[in-house]
């Protein structure tokens, strides 16, 4: 009997379309129709609901992630939760579901990992008399204002931790849940303690919704923007990743953010570790078929792979020097784009500079000042 395969299709409100088998498990699956199922797909039927997203509880043994990267500003992050259910389907750390024994596909974000104890083993990690006070980031790999946020409170917990022992911190998000801790950050930016960066990676709202569907629509993130800077918070805009004949608006949405209020910017390069390359390809043959190659070959030009290495199925340079930004042609022209960009704008004038010298660990351990 001829094979014949279930037609992929895109889950409503979810990035990925598939729970893709991550790359420690030893048997695949791939779903084909044998005629005896009901479950046919045929032209024009309405997509399948988008499974249940549940919260596991986890007691974490540590907080603070310490990194040696040379192109990532800060030195320690932490991060509450493992997974995201903003389903951006770019994003790097979807590979990292592999090591719970869970899909990089739906399960990443889907199956949503809190860490409950995250802020007391801050707590106790800053007040070590062993700790010297380093730039930490919230949110680095996962959003830290998730939905899940609204109702476990971790990032604010941690915010407060930051607080109580005056510890310099940024985050990083694309979520307007960041408007809640207002209260918190007013202060703290005042101290010059903290800065908030907010990720825009297009301006249309259709592409936006199709490759970030459970995120802030971009004119809301452009909100969260000008509240925070109104707000007193200094506020950067992220235009991270850009995906080359996806995301074409990159000048387009430095300017609304500029006018929105950000005063400074980053971006980095569509980044294709482990899964997460043929979770992409997924993707683009569901929404943009047409360009699905072109754009794959694009981002080998960006990381400037050679003839061997496009041959054998590499799609980007992982080492540290050159991962985010990429080298070669096709990388400089979008640094220089950038660049321009920012110049024209007045982006990037002034660097935001976190003070250090207040941190006192003695406030961990419920130890006030003498004076």
């Amino acid at each position: 009997m001829q094979e014949v395969r279930v037609p992929l299709q895109a889950v409503r409100g979810r990035g990925a379309a598939t729970a893709l088998a991550h790359r420690f498990v030893r048997d695949t699956r791939e779903a084909v129709d044998d005629g005896w199922s009901d479950a046919h797909v045929e032209e024009g039927d309405e997509p399948p609901l988008p499974p249940v997203t549940r919260v596991h509880l986890e007691t974490a043994k540590s907080a603070l992630c310490a990194n040696d990267s040379p192109d990532i500003f800060f030195e320690l992050s932490v991060n509450p939760y493992r997974g995201c259910e903003h389903g951006c389907v770019y994003c790097y750390a979807r590979p990292t579901h592999s090591y719970l024994n869970m899909s990089p596909g739906l399960d990443f974000e889907t199956q949503i990992v809190a860490k409950h104890n995250i802020a007391q083993l801050l707590r106790d990690e800053l007040g070590r008399t062993s700790h010297v006070p380093r730039l930490i980031n919230i949110g680095s790999a996962t959003d830290c204002y998730q939905p899940v946020e609204r109702e476990l409170k971790l990032t604010r917990g941690l915010i407060e931790v930051m607080r109580d022992m005056r510890h310099p911190f940024s985050i990083i998000t694309k979520s307007a849940g960041v408007e809640r801790d207002l209260a918190l950050l007013g202060p703290l930016a005042a101290q010059h303690l903290t800065a908030v960066y907010v990720t825009i990676t297009t301006l249309d709202a259709t592409l936006a919704r199709r490759m970030e569907p459970r995120a802030a629509a971009p004119h809301r993130r452009l909100c969260t923007i000008r509240t925070l800077a109104e707000a007193g918070i200094p506020v950067g805009v992220s235009v991270a990743p850009q995906i080359p004949f996806i995301t074409e608006d990159m000048e387009q949405v430095l300017q609304a953010a500029h006018e929105a209020g950000a005063t400074s910017a980053f971006y980095t390069l569509l980044r294709l570790p482990w899964e997460l390359d043929p979770l992409f390809r997924e993707w683009l043959e569901l929404h943009y078929p047409q360009r699905a190659a072109r754009v794959m070959a694009r981002v080998q030009d960006l990381h400037n792979l050679d003839p061997a290495q496009r041959a054998a199925g590499k799609v980007y340079a992982s080492d540290f020097a050159t991962r985010m930004k990429g080298t070669g042609l096709w990388a400089d022209l979008v640094r220089q784009r950038f660049a321009a960009a920012c110049r024209k704008l007045g982006l990037n004038r002034k660097r935001t500079e976190l003070d250090l010298t207040q941190y006192r660990a003695g406030f961990a351990r419920n130890q006030g000042g003498l004076f």
